[in-house]
This record gives structure tokens, C-alpha cells and sequence, in this order.
């Protein structure tokens, strides 16, 4: 989906109010910005396939699934979309909100891929 206009434009709102993105946003513009991030996710995917077959490439995918995950759990900080909830406690809107939550899942789903390789690794 990356690689769609309807992505690009989708996930652009919450790239500019990052702390992190909008350099990179700037340099390469919405569609090329989602294009890198395409890129990286299929690499990052295939890396993560191969671990059974290379620890090596396991620890690499896993390691960029981290950074991956953590940079755009910063969302949940940055992006606009909060709005009050039963109680008054504030929450993300429901599409932005289960679109980062994901995140965090799959965060604890590449730090233990990464323990995984990284201990095969130094068993060899």
C-alpha cells in the first residue's frame, strides 16, 4: 500500500507531526517518502523470513523492525486526533488509534525475533 497515492496521502498527517519525519518528508516529498518506507518494510520482511536460514538476516530485520516500530509509536504523542472519552480521558480516534496500537504489538513481536537470532547467533 505504500506505494499508493491513498497511502502516501494517508499516513502523511501523522509523518509531518512527527518529531522525527519531516526532515526526510521535506527532502523527498509525500510519494517517495512512502516509497522508502515501502521499500523498508519488504526488505525488512525478508529478512525477517530468512532468520530460520540466517540468524544474520533475522538480527538485521528484527533490528529495523524496532526502529521501525518505535519511531512511529511516537505518533501516538504527536499526531492530531485526540479527543475526550468516557471519563474525560483523552484517546486517539479509532483509526489512528488502532493503526498505532498495531504498532506496539508488533514492537514486542521484533524484540523477541530479535533475542531469537541474536541468541542463535552467539551459540554458533
Amino acid at each position: 500500500m505504500k506505494f499508493t497515492a491513498y497511502e502516501a496521502n494517508g499516513i502523511r498527517p501523522m509523518e509531518a507531526n512527527s518529531p522525527l519525519f519531516p526532515p526526510f518528508l521535506e527532502m523527498l516529498g509525500t510519494q517517495r517518502m512512502s516509497n522508502v518506507l515501502g521499500v523498508a518494510e519488504i526488505t525488512k520482511g525478508l529478512l525477517l523470513l530468512l532468520h530460520t536460514v540466517s540468524p544474520r538476516a533475522g538480527s538485521i530485520g528484527s533490528l529495523m523492525a524496532i526502529g521501525t516500530f518505535a519511531s512511529t509509536l511516537t505518533f501516538i504523542f504527536t499526531t492530531p486526533g485526540w479527543e475526550p472519552s468516557l471519563g474525560g480521558f483523552p484517546a486517539l480516534s479509532a483509526g489512528v488509534g488502532q493503526f498505532l496500537l498495531k504498532d506496539l504489538v508488533l514492537l514486542g513481536a521484533a524484540l523477541h525475533t530479535a533475542r531469537e537470532s541474536l541468541a542463535k547467533l552467539n551459540n554458533r
